[in-house]
């Protein structure tokens, strides 16, 4: 999500993981989910700065802005597996998904990291603080003004 397009996402988690195995090996298993997402968000954001010098040359030397995520999928991909719901359960569950995903990609990045780490991820107050570099009360400052936004965004009942 934090990318937006997916084979780059699981590059990143990749280059994430094999740092975490390279270099943090010899911790103790408990530090590992903190530490491997302090990692995944710093491979974030140099992701970004990488996309936005790349992009300075693509308009520099006339190349435009070419989607990353426009390239062709696989046909295979294609193929619509009828036999699990409704299309109009699909439709249905595809909208509320991009209605969360819009209003969570609203959010500043701090908070969208804390909201994401603690309902997505599932990591307690103290391990997202060690996974953001930041304090439990900053954690909790965050979470809280995501959950706000979200709320007021989305509706009590989302």
């Amino acid at each position: 999500m934090a990318v937006g397009n997916d084979d780059e996402a699981l590059d990143i988690v990749q280059d994430a993981m094999l740092k975490l195995a390279q270099r943090y090996v010899n911790r103790d298993k408990d530090e590992w989910g903190p530490l491997f997402h302090r990692i995944l968000q710093s491979k974030i954001r140099d992701w970004y700065r990488r996309s936005k010098v790349r992009n300075k040359w693509r308009a520099w030397f006339g190349g435009g802005n070419n989607e990353e995520g426009s390239a062709e999928k696989d046909s295979i991909e294609q193929v619509q597996d009828f036999s699990a719901r409704a299309p109009e359960q699909i439709l249905a569950t595809r909208q509320d998904l991009n209605v969360l995903e819009e209003a969570i990609a609203n959010l500043p990045a701090r908070q969208q990291q804390a909201f994401m780490l603690r309902s997505w991820e599932g990591l307690d107050v103290a391990q997202t603080a060690s996974a953001m570099g930041c304090s439990t009360g900053s954690v909790k400052t965050h979470y809280s003004r995501a959950l706000h936004f979200l709320r007021s965004r989305l509706g009590d009942d989302q």
